[in-house]
Parts: C-alpha cells; structure tokens; sequence
C-alpha cells in the first residue's frame, strides 16, 4: 500500500496476504483524487472512510491534509492493521470505528462530512443500496462530494446529486457532489 500525495507521499506499507480486502489500485486512487482535488481543497475537511479495508484511501485523506478522518472497517484484522498504520505515522487525526458500515451510517445521525468514500466488497447483497442510503441519512454535507467505487455492472446515474462516472482499468467510481440548493426566480 502506498501513499500518494500530500506530508505522508511516498510512504509504503507491506499489507499482510492473508488480507481480505481488495484495495484500490494506487493507479485508479491516484486518478480518483486528481478528479476529486480539483472539485476541492482537502485541507480542514472531515471524511468518511466506509468499509475502510487496508485504510489506504483513510491514510491519503489524512496525507492531504483532512482535518479528522473516520475509518470504519468491520473485519479485526484490517482494523489492527489501520490502527497500527495510524500508531507508525503517530496521527491523532484518524477516529477508526470497528463496525459494521451500516450500523454506523444509520447511528451517525448528528454527523456529517465535506467528503465520504464507500468501497464495499463487491459480493455485498447491499451494494446497490449503498448510495441512497447515504445521501438519505444526510452524511455529505452540502458542497460535500461521495465517491462509491463498485464493480462495472452498476449504474448510480439515476441517483440524485450523481454527477459523474470513472473508469480506471476494471476499478469504477460514481461520484456525487451534494450542490448548494438552488433558489428558483
């Protein structure tokens, strides 16, 4: 796992191969924050991490600048592993919630964030739902963006606030910007 950009770039971490997780590729990561850097400044924002995996996209978050990180990841191996990456890069920015991503998304009713990543495994019988509930339990806080990376097969574009989809290789990204409500004349 590398990181990209930002006080913590070029760092390297050696994920264990008994890993689950299917992290995001460091060039489809890299192309997803060109995109999503340009549309806003990292610096003070809050994030959300959803199905967190090796914590890659947490760390770069973190890397460029996020005020305060929230990483949630279900299984107690990736956890440790996010938890031991955060103690070796001695940052206090990072809150890392061991849980299931639903529970926390439907508990975090009093907090919300500049910009929310969901990589959920693609297996996940839920995945499909993932995007309405988010942008239904008010987590993106206007002006705030959500990048939902997914398998090829589905099609967000329907959605309220999509804005756009990317492709990298096999990896594919739906991103949603929650724009300031317009007031008709």
């Amino acid at each position: 796992m590398r990181i990209i950009s930002g006080k913590y770039g070029r760092r390297r971490f050696d994920v264990p191969t008994s890993f689950k997780a299917r992290p995001t590729t460091d060039f489809a990561k890299e192309n997803i924050f060109n995109v999503t850097g340009n549309l806003l400044d990292w610096e003070g924002l809050d994030a959300l991490d959803l199905f967190a995996g090796t914590g890659s996209i947490s760390f770069e978050l973190l890397s460029r600048g996020c005020r305060k990180v929230v990483a949630v990841e279900k299984e107690r191996l990736h956890a440790s592993f996010i938890f031991k990456i955060a103690r070796e890069l001695k940052t206090e920015d990072l809150t890392l919630i061991r849980g299931d991503a639903f529970r926390y998304i439907q508990s975090a009713s009093k907090e919300s964030f500049d910009f929310i990543f969901a990589d959920p495994p693609y297996q996940l019988n839920e995945l499909s739902g993932i995007p309405s509930f988010i942008l239904e339990r008010k987590l993106l806080r206007k002006g705030g963006i959500f990048v939902m990376e997914h398998p090829k097969e589905y099609d967000f574009s329907s959605l309220p606030y999509f804005d756009q989809r990317r492709v990298y290789g096999s990896v594919n990204f739906s991103v949603f910007i929650k724009e300031e409500e317009r007031k008709d004349a």
